[in-house]
């Protein structure tokens, strides 16, 4: 036996003992209202009744949202608000769709995870075995395994099959609980659907042929489970666990020939009931499934809980090794320079780069003007070029050049000279040719190509001193990005399929391709005359649809996209309605709708 287990059946022990008191104390409320509240009318009564009960009578409401509505036109809904009777007994209904609902996503939680259990391979089912239970099962689970290993050397395979048939049996026992509900989840979604239009028009009349089909539906739903409890019971006998109780509903009293109507008490014995049955139902569920339930989280990770326990108890006696508790000055001196490191960081990283790029950038305006005389300068040069090389060519070609004469022209005379010059550079120079002027002039073109040099250096460096100051602060820049990026993540939780992320979108995406599956999965069953199967596949799409529902709301209307798509979904709710135009509403519900539309991030 898991530790799990024990824990699980204590607290279903506690749970049970409270739903006791619950049920007692809404019963002595329920003698209160019937001896003395005043009740005048058939109306009057259900609308009392429905309230009390919507109070007191659940023993656990696990959902707040509103659910799938109820198969009624809007024209009905709007004439329900006038006719109080009818719209008081749909308060009714809904509130045992609303249990159906909470009680087919409270196994649907539990099976999944064991749905993925069995898909896992045999060394993930034997590790869940032996460190996913507690340590207890660790413990008998490691003797197990040593008894096995020294009779026969199969050890191992016989873990994983172990493992398999607990799995097993927690995957059918969940399965077979939630095709239960989702079939009578369909034939009352079916039954609200058919007769719903009728008792809109003649409450009085449709409403005890309506409550005797419900107290029908329990009776059916009564011995589908008595049929899944026979079958569990040798097994709960055999692994030593308790026995769960039977589930017995109340039945509606049968009446003694033909009354025309029903009076006032047999209405409220019949309304009060139908609440009880969900009780019983609700608490019937808790008792089964607190068996089969998934491990807690404390008992799954109870071996990462343990070693960081112990890496914290090592890590506090260290601590307390070196605090003050001791005499040790070393927390305050590690303290100290901890808080230097982190001053000398944030000035060199932080502080400085930003001054110095504020800096720069107030010393490069400031500049603007010296930059300007710099260039004045380097034109000051150009121009005396300019003169040399026009007075030389003048000198050497004994004609008056061009005013609008280029630099490159004029240099292309000097150059000729000069190369004339070479042939013969001594006597040149010494008879008082035109060599050395030619070389002066060469001098100063050198010394104007430097100078242009320089100023356009000069620009380049003071361009580049705001990247390197920049550059400085990139790693506090890149702290920061970091930090507000696990900040997001951590404030922005993906919460399934009422989230707002692309797992979120992905999650609702894969609801529709849930609907569509089954909408198929019920019509092949009705071309085969399965009726049962046919209405269990119909109760899973109202459940798949419900969530559905709940999750687009919130972001529908943020769109302005809620009414269409309301619609659609009831659409797909509705029994009479042809598989291919629900088909075809899925379809376009994926492509037009921005709730359904995935994401375009990677």
């Amino acid at each position: 036996m898991e530790i799990d287990d024990e824990s699980s059946s204590s607290s279903n022990n506690q749970l049970s003992n409270l739903r006791t008191l619950t049920s007692q104390y809404s019963n002595y409320l329920y003698n209160q209202i019937s001896n003395f509240l005043p009740i005048s009318s058939d109306s009057a009564l259900i609308s009392k009744i429905a309230s009390f009960w919507r109070q007191f009578g659940r023993a656990r409401s696990r959902r707040r949202k509103p659910c799938l509505p109820l198969p009624l036109s809007s024209k009905s809904l709007h004439t329900s608000l006038i006719m109080t009777e009818a719209s008081r007994i749909f308060e009714v209904l809904e509130d045992i769709l609303e249990q159906l609902f909470s009680n087919i996503h409270y196994i649907q939680k539990n099976l999944h995870y064991w749905q993925i259990k069995e898909e896992g391979s045999n060394a993930q089912k034997a590790y869940f075995m032996l460190f996913e239970r507690g340590p207890q099962a660790l413990i008998s689970g490691s003797v197990e395994l040593v008894r096995n290993f020294i009779a026969e050397d199969s050890s191992f395979q016989i873990l994983c099959h172990n493992a398999s048939g607990f799995i097993a049996e927690r995957v059918t026992v969940l399965d077979s609980l939630k095709r239960m509900l989702a079939k009578f989840l369909a034939q009352v979604y079916m039954l609200i659907d058919k007769q719903g239009e009728d008792l809109m028009s003649d409450p009085q009349r449709s409403l005890p042929s309506l409550l005797v089909i419900i107290d029908g539906l329990f009776s059916d739903l009564e011995a589908s489970i008595a049929k899944l409890h026979a079958s569990t019971s040798q097994m709960d006998s055999s692994d030593g666990s308790s026995k769960s109780v039977l589930l017995v509903f109340n039945k509606i009293t049968e009446r003694e020939g033909e009354v025309p109507e029903w009076t006032e008490d047999e209405i409220r014995d019949a309304i009060a009931s139908i609440y009880q049955n969900l009780q019983k139902l609700d608490s019937y569920l808790s008792d089964v499934v607190g068996k089969h339930r998934k491990p807690r989280k404390l008992t799954r990770y109870w071996v990462r809980y343990t070693c960081g326990a112990v890496g914290l108890s090592v890590c506090s006696l260290w601590l307390v090794r070196h605090s003050r508790l001791v005499g040790s000055p070393d927390i305050d001196n590690w303290i100290g320079e901890a808080k230097e490191s982190t001053i000398s960081f944030w000035t060199e990283h932080v502080e400085q780069p930003i001054l110095s790029i504020r800096d720069e950038l107030f010393d490069t305006f400031r500049k603007r003007h010296k930059g300007v005389m710099e260039a004045e300068e380097v034109q000051l040069t150009a121009n005396s070029l300019h003169r040399m090389l026009l007075t030389f060519c003048e000198q050497t070609n004994g004609q008056q050049c061009p005013e609008n004469a280029s630099d490159q022209e004029l240099l292309e005379i000097v150059m000729a000279r000069y190369e004339k010059e070479l042939l013969h550079p001594i006597k040149s120079i010494v008879g008082g040719g035109e060599l050395p002027r030619a070389m002066l002039i060469q001098i100063q073109k050198l010394k104007l190509d430097i100078e242009t040099a320089m100023l356009e250096l000069d620009q380049i460096l003071k361009a580049n001193e705001i990247n390197f100051a920049v550059l400085a602060a990139l790693p506090a820049f890149i702290f920061v990005v970091i930090l507000i990026m696990l900040l997001r993540s951590w404030i922005k939780q993906d919460k399934g399929a009422e989230g707002r992320g692309r797992i979120a979108r992905r999650q609702r995406r894969l609801l529709i391709v849930e609907i569509e599956k089954m909408i198929m999965q019920y019509q092949s069953c009705m071309d085969l005359r399965q009726i049962e199967d046919a209405h269990c596949c119909f109760g899973l799409v109202l459940y798949t649809l419900d969530h559905l529902y709940r999750a687009v709301q919130k972001h529908a209307k943020t769109t302005g996209e809620w009414s269409c798509l309301k619609q659609d979904i009831i659409d797909l709710a509705k029994p009479q309605l042809h598989t291919t135009h629900k088909l075809t509403i899925t379809s376009r519900m994926e492509r037009v709708y921005d709730c359904l539309l995935p994401s375009l991030g990677k």
